[in-house]
């Protein structure tokens, strides 16, 4: 008997839930209340409503719900990193009803509520961090949706509250994931000339100038750099990587000779200066940076991959030296060493090439160097095993 009173009550409590009429009034009186959870219950049931979806007021009365959640849900995130947000879509929703309420009739108000006007030039922050969530979980379309929204809130008025490039540079970085190129460059721009101070956007832009051997452009950004007060190490190696490029080694060299390798605290800034290294054949110095890099974000193919380039070169200068060596008819205990040496690098050189194999496999100037290491490791097993699966690719 006590199961079925209880089900009754069940079935009595659904059946209320479902026959909830749609009510811009409840929708208001919960708002006015603060009520923002019970609000939206209500607002999204007048939104769905054939006869109520068609007035500017209900989306107004959404848009501004819906902000307000926006608004709880960032001050949380605030307080507590691991707060999880209950209305992730708040903002573009709100974004959306707004637009939705001004197509309907520019002039909508309500008492107590933000006009459609004023609160979409408010939205951009809210925008920019659901933006960069989506970003994270590579929705990169769905990052892109949001963030031009955010950009157009952004630029419909003079910003409250100045972004530094940061909407900017997340839209672009969205935009190089998706492929567009010519977008991606125009907001990188857009991102240096809002005041950026991010080191990314100056490197990705002296990148693309680079290739473009746009020499102008290129010094442009150095010159940008210098009065967007970056800070020092990114500054010198943005010169440094100028400097490299524009054929002047000499100034390269003392740029790179001024970097402060303990500034270097995460595994791109290592990986940019250890690629100095390299260009200037210095593959202990280099080895030494990728080390730390490798220890900070392991299962990094590019780091895994210029150490084993590093160890093999290391290697190579060990096997020239003990050829000098014996040519010179040296101790044979210093022809050992060298020899020993030269083998310690190419084993190692052989691990780090294996690892970047396992991340991605399709690399064939790897595997031509990993067949080249087993040849001369003299592992047939090995060297035959690289062989075949360089053959399915080169028969693709």
């Amino acid at each position: 008997m006590k199961k079925t009173v209880l089900f009754l009550i069940s079935v009595l409590l659904t059946v209320g839930v479902f026959a909830q009429k749609p009510s811009l009034t409840k929708a208001y009186n919960s708002f006015y209340d603060k009520d923002y959870d019970k609000a939206k219950v209500q607002i999204d049931l007048c939104a769905a409503d054939e006869k109520l979806s068609a007035k500017a007021q209900t989306w107004l009365y959404k848009g501004n719900i819906e902000f307000l959640l926006a608004n709880r849900e960032y001050s949380a995130m605030q307080k507590d990193e691991s707060y999880k947000t209950k209305y992730p879509d708040a903002p573009e929703a709100a974004f959306d009803a707004f637009e939705r309420a001004l197509s309907l009739n520019p002039k909508v108000e309500a008492l107590d509520m933000m006009s459609a006007q004023d609160a979409l030039k408010q939205l951009y922050p809210y925008l920019l961090i659901s933006g960069v969530n989506s970003l994270l979980e590579k929705d990169y379309h769905a990052a892109k949706r949001i963030l031009e929204k955010g950009i157009q809130s952004y630029e419909m008025d003079k910003p409250q509250y100045p972004m530094n490039g940061d909407l900017y540079y997340y839209y672009a970085y969205t935009l190089e994931m998706l492929g567009d190129t010519v977008e991606m460059l125009r907001n990188y721009r857009k991102a240096l000339d809002d005041g950026t101070k991010n080191p990314y956007v100056f490197s990705k832009l002296l990148d693309v100038y680079k290739r473009n051997n746009d020499k102008q452009n290129a010094e442009k950004v150095i010159q940008s750099a210098k009065k967007s007060s970056i800070d020092e190490v990114n500054m010198r190696m943005l010169e440094t990587d100028y400097a490299f490029w524009s054929g002047d080694s000499a100034r390269a060299s003392a740029l790179l000779g001024s970097i402060d390798e303990s500034r270097l605290n995460s595994a791109d800034e290592l990986v940019n200066v250890s690629n100095f290294y390299i260009k200037e054949k210095r593959y202990k110095d280099a080895d030494k940076l990728l080390r730390r890099a490798n220890a900070i974000e392991p299962g990094n193919f590019v780091v895994l991959y210029n150490l084993g380039v590093c160890n093999y070169r290391l290697s190579e200068e060990y096997f020239e030296l003990q050829n000098r060596l014996s040519l010179k008819n040296s101790a044979k205990e210093e022809i050992d060493n060298a020899r020993n040496i030269s083998s310690e690098y190419l084993l190692n050189a052989a691990g780090f090439f294996e690892m970047a194999n396992e991340l991605q496999p399709g690399d064939l100037n790897l595997l031509y160097t990993l067949r080249s290491i087993y040849v001369r490791q003299q592992d047939k097993d090995k060297e035959d095993k690289i062989e075949s699966q360089i053959k399915k690719l080169e028969n693709k």
